[in-house]
């Protein structure tokens, strides 16, 4: 029998696997950010209201995230390679279903279903097996790989409105379904990596499967809540920002610039973001309190910037805010999963990531059509923003609750470091618990 190393290797092919999740994450989320371009276009075609056309991008976000635990369980069980493989197949005929749309409940089925069926499969199982490879550096390969949803939207939002201009919705749909199944080949390059942390068998049952025994843990239920808040807002901008430049007096390619703008920041901050958590000058739960809040702050900006001007004007008040958002969100995301590995292990990280998107789901399915709605209901999307920065900033809130959220009142020194394998934020007698990846952090105060 081949020995299992006594943690993850920290690099070697886990950047080959940092370069598949990265990819797989701009073939998803990115995609999934950039779909907003096409809303305006399926109302208009198929007569509908702004609420029932944002059903569109809502189910499939929803399906992506509520679907994520059986993405998980099925990796567990036969490997995290074939199960991506399966997901960006699916993916594919998905967006190949939709461009033959006659009506928007194939649309709900096609890219709600089928395609969030895939993306279900693919997202999570390659961003835990991301997390296994890493330590050290563990919150900068995850940070590094989420990149690629800002680097995607930022090259699909202008090439999307290039094709609805040059193709329609029909023909852009086609080709989208033709560029996802690069997600076969990206699955194929996810290495399964055997640790010391790993359960010596694999899950008997479904539910055991699911990883549904992690909520029996105080802190990742409180994490757990904090993250399905703040999915209520979180995901409102990728379907939304664009459709709100419009409304704003922009045009087609100065929403598609929002939308690139607030791309590149979150694609930047997410590398900062990574390199600052594992430093570990500053708890991981204390920065997912402090970038929850700012991204909170970032889509309240966004409702509340003044109207942009004329379709040749370039928009200078949204573009500031936009920008705020994605440094904000983008600085945000990369510490839900990697603060993961600390509250449940490192042999249980890849069903957490699956249920943390479960739960984001429920605010994914929420969050777009209450935008719609009240965008109906009002006139422009202002109120929805409004409306979504409040559960992004209640969800920061309860962040508050965990391990090491906030400061405390004396010094206490720490002995030694529970092993990441087990988690450094589970509780430990007699031990102060370090930020992850790092056995020199600064000491911490407790009461």
């Amino acid at each position: 029998m081949t020995p299992k190393p006594a943690g993850p290797p920290d690099g070697g092919w886990g950047w080959v696997v940092a370069a598949a999740a990265f990819a797989v994450n701009g073939l998803s989320y990115g995609l999934l950010r950039s779909l907003g371009l096409a809303l305006p276009d399926l109302a208009e075609h198929f007569e509908r209201s702004a609420q029932d056309t944002a059903w569109v991008s809502a189910l499939a976000l929803a399906v992506q995230q509520a679907a994520s635990p059986v993405g998980s369980a099925l990796s567990t069980r036969w490997g995290a390679r074939p199960v991506v493989m399966v997901g960006g197949v699916l993916t594919s005929l998905g967006l190949v279903f939709s461009a033959f749309a006659r009506s928007l409940l194939h649309l709900y089925l096609g890219l709600g279903l089928l395609a969030g069926s895939g993306w279900a499969l693919v997202f999570a199982p390659a961003l835990g097996t991301l997390s296994r490879y890493f330590s050290r550096r563990r919150v900068l390969a995850v940070g590094l790989a989420l990149t690629g949803n800002g680097a995607s939207s930022l090259l699909l939002a202008p090439a999307l409105q290039f094709l609805l201009d040059t193709f329609g919705w029909r023909g852009a749909l086609l080709l989208l379904g033709a560029v996802t199944l690069h997600l076969t080949p990206c699955g194929a390059l996810l290495r399964p990596l055997a640790l010391s942390g790993d359960p010596l068998a694999p899950p008997r049952t479904p539910l055991a499967a699911l990883g549904l025994g992690l909520f029996r843990r105080r802190a990742f239920s409180i994490f757990a809540l904090g993250t399905a808040l703040i999915g209520g807002g979180y995901f409102v901008p990728y379907v939304h920002l664009g459709p709100h430049a419009l409304d704003q007096g922009m045009g087609g390619y100065g929403a598609a610039l929002v939308v690139a703008v607030a791309a590149v920041g979150d694609a930047s901050a997410r590398l900062v973001s990574g390199w600052l958590a594992d430093q570990g000058w500053v708890p991981l739960p204390r920065l997912l309190v402090v970038f929850g809040s700012l991204t909170g702050l970032g889509v309240l900006a966004v409702g509340l910037v003044p109207t942009a001007g004329t379709e040749e004007g370039w928009g200078a008040p949204l573009l500031a805010a936009a920008g705020a958002y994605g440094l904000s969100a983008g600085s945000y995301a990369p510490l839900v999963f990697g603060v993961l590995p600390g509250l449940v292990g490192i042999g249980g990280v890849v069903q957490a990531t699956g249920l943390v998107m479960m739960l984001m789901s429920l605010g994914g399915l929420l969050g777009p059509p209450l935008s719609g709605f009240l965008r109906d209901k009002t006139g422009d999307f202002s109120t929805s923003f409004l409306v979504c920065s409040s559960f992004i900033l209640s969800g920061s809130f309860i962040y508050m609750g965990l391990p090491r959220a906030l400061p405390t009142c004396r010094p206490v020194s720490p002995p030694a470091t529970p092993p990441p394998e087990r988690g450094e934020l589970l509780p430990v007698a007699q031990v102060s618990l370090l930020s992850a990846g790092r056995a020199d952090s600064s000491r911490d105060t407790a009461c």
